[in-house]
């Protein structure tokens, strides 16, 4: 038998999930993974994840999330569907088993949550409270499921939503920067940027973000029933500095910076879906939207923060990018 307190976390092959684990093993939790294929991440012998147990399931099946969530005190929700795709018939009923398995448990559900839930009225700051006018269906489906996370809690299951910016980080995850701004597993000739230049845009190193939840957790008992908090991470005034952060990383200054063609990406969304739904994004690129996180700050007394330099080092030796 063991006292630590334990954690299923769905989605911990995917970015924030599988940081997430690693940063609750770190702070004295036991951890269940549960995956549609466990034998693959459970083998793949990554330092950070080898205290996982893996088990078989699927989050759409709500007996397998139930199942996996017997006997833990936290389901980390950090899944969702790969490539932009189905999220109208996926996202929702995910979110409903995870609250169901939950409610028998008794456990409380952490959510990492997205900007895709404003709007302009709620640009370039936002806080807890900022009016959630989302104008996209996906950041629709946001909304709604954290509506449901928020009438859950009010029923006596406990939720704590983080909210980051655009992740990068050492483990692998559909993100901008290793979809957009550079190519994994190659020697790349250029940068894209996806937005303007001099437009600035929030980043959230996974590492940082994962630490962040943990260490929510570990004060758990002073959390409201309906938590929320925003992680600021690393705002990039300009644009520039990341930019600059992966130039200096690689020892290749000159290296060329070429825009996002979006026209071809709307084009080719007539016909692919994962390109209509980055298409739809792009609005997120057109203005500086900036997470508040005074709230958070007040509250941890800090907020965890790797220097922007070692963050994209760390990420492109891993990300095999040269």
């Amino acid at each position: 038998m063991t006292d630590r307190k334990a954690a299923l976390v769905l989605g911990a092959t995917g970015g924030i999930g599988g940081e997430t684990a690693a940063a609750l093993i770190r702070h004295g939790w036991r951890v269940v993974a549960m995956a549609r294929n466990p034998v693959r991440p459970a083998t793949k012998g990554t330092a950070p994840l080898a205290g996982v147990r893996w088990v078989q399931g699927d989050a759409m099946n709500a007996g397998d999330v139930r199942r996996a969530a017997e006997g833990v005190e936290l389901i980390v929700h950090a899944v969702n569907p790969p490539g932009y795709r189905g999220w109208g018939r996926l996202v929702l009923p995910m979110i409903d088993n995870s609250i169901a398995a939950a409610r028998a448990a008794r456990a409380r559900i952490v959510l990492p949550g997205t900007i895709y839930n404003y709007g302009a009225d709620a640009f370039p700051d936002l806080r807890e409270d900022s009016p959630q006018h989302a104008p996209t269906e996906k950041g629709r489906i946001r909304v709604e499921l954290e509506h449901r996370l928020e009438e859950a809690s009010r029923a006596g299951v406990p939720v704590l939503i983080v909210r980051f910016g655009d992740f990068f980080g050492p483990m692998p995850g559909n993100n901008w920067f290793s979809q957009g701004l550079v190519t994994p597993g190659r020697r790349i000739g250029a940068i894209t940027r996806p937005g303007p230049k001099d437009i600035g845009h929030g980043w959230a190193y996974l590492p940082d973000a994962a630490e962040t939840i943990a260490r929510l957790l570990d004060r758990s008992n002073e959390l409201e029933p309906f938590a929320r908090f925003h992680f600021g991470g690393t705002w990039d005034a300009d644009g520039k500095a990341m930019i600059h952060a992966i130039t200096h990383a690689l020892e290749r200054p000159t290296m060329k910076v070429r825009a996002l063609p979006w026209p071809l990406i709307g084009l080719a969304g007539l016909f692919n879906e994962t390109a209509r739904e980055l298409y739809r994004m792009r609005y997120l690129w057109r203005e500086p939207i900036r997470l508040d996180n005074r709230k958070l700050v007040a509250f941890l007394g800090e907020e965890p923060h790797t220097p922007l330099e070692e963050a994209v080092r760390t990420t492109l030796f891993h990300l095999g990018i040269s």
